[in-house]
Parts: structure tokens; sequence; C-alpha cells
């Protein structure tokens, strides 16, 4: 039907107060949905500092559930944590559910990746591109308002 590697990338548009103060509870949120879908997930922070603040945040995000989370290349427990958060020095392999802070698009074989679009119209270049490079890949692709 699809081509081999095909995926589906959504792209979440961040709109709700709460998510334009603090973009990364999008995230959390974001893993949140992933870690119920009962797949790996990985989030490709930008960096060190974003991935710790990710950590940190997933620890408190929501008190009635249990997020099982660490960062990527600081313990050996990586495969089997259900979400990972890998920062861009650490070499991880792909994971059927990636959340893509990064300007880059996700690389390697995945379901589905879940990107973060920033509140402010022009920080959205790189996502603009992003968009024709998954869809050049032959990937679904799906716009939501957060």
């Amino acid at each position: 039907m699809t081509n081999h590697g095909a995926g589906r990338a959504d792209f979440y548009l961040i709109d709700k107060p709460r998510f334009r103060e603090d973009p990364l509870l999008l995230v959390c949120e974001l893993a949140k949905r992933c870690y119920g879908t009962g797949k790996p997930t990985l989030i490709l922070a930008r960096d060190a500092e974003q991935a710790e603040a990710i950590d940190g945040l997933l620890w408190e995000f929501d008190e009635s559930a249990y997020l099982p989370h660490q960062i990527a290349g600081q313990d050996e427990d990586d495969e089997i944590t259900p979400i990972l958060i890998a920062t861009p020095d650490v070499d991880v392999p792909a994971r059927p559910m990636q959340i893509n802070l990064r300007d880059e698009p996700a690389a390697g074989p995945c379901e589905r990746v879940l990107e973060v679009v920033p509140a402010d119209p022009a920080a959205r270049g790189p996502l603009r591109e992003r968009w024709k490079q998954y869809q050049s890949r032959g990937w679904e692709l799906n716009k939501h308002d957060m």
C-alpha cells in the first residue's frame, strides 16, 4: 500500500496558554500519549539542557500517571526504558514513536514522528521544510492544534 518504511508525521501546533508558557509541557503530554500506546518512545532533545528539563518535567507532569523515562547513555537500562530522552551526541537506535525537537527531520525507521511546532510563526521555517521532507518520503502527514 505505502512504500516500505513509510510512517506518519504529526505536527502539533502550540496554541493553549499553558503550552505557550512552557512548550516542554506539550512534549510531556505527547510522551504520555505515546506511552499509552505501549510502544517505546524516543524524545529527540535539542541539547543536554533541554533533555534535563524534559527529564525533570516528566516526573512532575502528571501526578496520576507514572511515565518511566531516562536520559539515554546514563544508565544500562536504556533498552528497556519506555521513554528515552536522547541528546544529539548519543547514538540511540530508532524507536516506533519519536518526538522530535531538533531542526532536522527524525531519521531511522519509525511508525510515527511527533513534531512540536513553536507558537511563534517566525520560528516555524524549519518545520515547513521538514513537512516537505516527510512528504517526499511518502509519509502520512497530520496537523493538530494543542
